[in-house]
């Protein structure tokens, strides 16, 4: 599988290509994200062949790289998607991928983006409380249209993940707990003009390395359906979530088809292979194909420590300053090695920094920050008045398509 590789000289390339030629075909400045489409596309294709021949849609986490040749490439490799926004949902659907395809989840979705879910028909509204029952009823009955529905159940299953991306605990604002699952069902029973139940789902969280917590999740999920199935609900599919992790550089992780083939497994032991089986990968088909490339300002030496002052920062990748998370970072001319310096970025905040990494006794001109493809763009903010970073899309070792860098911070806060 294509991405992030070097040279025999020790050049970094992307797809195969010099990751400074792609930098040039672009005529892009930096800091820019680079995407190799095509290890997406094989990397959604690899997941999906995981299945095998059960049922199943592979709902991309659109939230993960919003891209548009992102999200066409998985399109076209034949993964559905998973929105958490009216404006995902317009991604997905012009992107090409089918509203039966698509699961809507989310804990404050507004009217009008439920509006747009329930007229384009998609697979799933997942109900993440039992009060979201009654708003979701009334917009269907708003917009004259049935909602297909789904129950996203919180299993109270801890992870080995940071704080901020454990969603399945039972102090999580994700999800109905178990005890609140009779009220849920109750609701809905009184709104069956308007509400069709055809789902049950779960997401216990993100950076996920074998598929033990996912599966544990998952026979709580099965539990439920079975009992819906009892009580007459016209279930469709079970959704067992995401949150499939990729390696940053530690501990070795599971591939996505590993989780796959888990889940196949325990749906037929469950006796419920005939539904449709549901996944929301997000990171695990784009995080490993993408880099963010920044240019070294300068160094610093302060006292003994030497600090590698680059041009991105914070504003162009926060999961470092927000979740401690650590990306490898290289020399974009050269193997990594040597000294180590404390690479940081530009902005007037002590939590921009990305870590400390060995990039040489002299400092290279760029460095690449490996694994980005994921929670990097999408993620990214204009404080300090920096501008969105530019983005390039790479197919066949070539540059597809240039997303240039936005820069009209100044007007739009001189006119506000």
């Amino acid at each position: 599988m294509s991405g992030f590789s070097r040279d025999q000289g020790g050049v970094a390339e992307l797809g195969g290509t010099p990751i400074a030629k792609l930098l040039d075909q672009a005529a892009v400045s930096t800091p820019a994200y680079l995407y190799d489409l095509d290890g997406i596309a094989e990397a959604t294709r690899g997941l999906i062949a995981g299945f095998g021949s059960a049922a199943h849609v592979v709902a991309y986490a659109v939230k993960a790289n919003t891209a548009g040749s992102v999200v066409r490439t998985v399109a076209a490799a034949g993964g559905g998607a998973d929105v958490v926004s009216g404006a995902e949902l317009q991604v997905a659907l012009a992107s090409g991928i089918s509203p039966e395809r698509v699961v809507m989840s989310g804990v404050a979705k507004q009217d009008h983006e439920l509006d747009l879910a329930i007229t384009r028909g998609i697979l799933g509204i997942q109900l993440e409380s039992v009060e979201e029952i009654a708003r979701v009823a009334a917009r269907a009955r708003a917009v004259g249209a049935k909602a297909n529905v789904s129950v996203r159940v919180n299993p109270d299953v801890e992870i080995d993940s940071h704080a901020h991306i454990a969603t399945g605990h039972d102090e999580a604002k994700f999800g109905i707990v178990q005890n609140d699952l009779p009220a849920a069902f109750s609701a809905i029973a009184q709104h069956t003009d308007h509400l069709s139940l055809v789902g049950i789902s779960t997401h216990v969280g993100s950076m996920l390395r074998t598929p033990a917590s996912y599966l544990e999740s998952a026979e709580v999920v099965c539990r439920v359906a079975k009992e819906r199935r009892a009580a007459g609900a016209p279930l469709r599919f079970v959704d067992f979530g995401g949150g499939y992790g990729i390696d940053y550089g530690g501990a070795p992780v599971d591939p996505p088809a590993a989780f796959a083939r888990a889940a196949v497994k325990l749906l037929g032991e469950r006796g419920l292979s005939d539904l449709t089986l549901v996944v929301e990968p997000g990171r695990a088909l784009v995080g490993p194909f993408g880099v963010l490339v920044a240019s070294v300002v300068q160094g610093k030496h302060s006292g003994t420590r030497r600090f590698c002052m680059v041009d991105a920062g914070m504003n162009d990748l926060i999961r470092p300053a927000l979740y401690q998370a650590r990306h490898r970072i290289e020399p974009l001319e050269r193997a990594p090695g040597g000294e180590e310096w404390q690479v940081v970025g530009p902005v007037c905040e002590s939590a921009d920094d990305f870590g400390l990494y060995a990039l040489g006794p002299t400092l290279p001109s760029h460095v690449v920050v490996r694994d980005a493809g994921a929670y990097g763009f999408t993620m990214a903010s204009e404080y300090n008045g920096r501008g969105l970073p530019a983005e390039v899309f790479v197919r066949g070792g070539k540059v597809l398509h240039v997303s240039p860098a936005q820069s009209s911070w100044v007007q739009r806060r001189l006119d506000a």
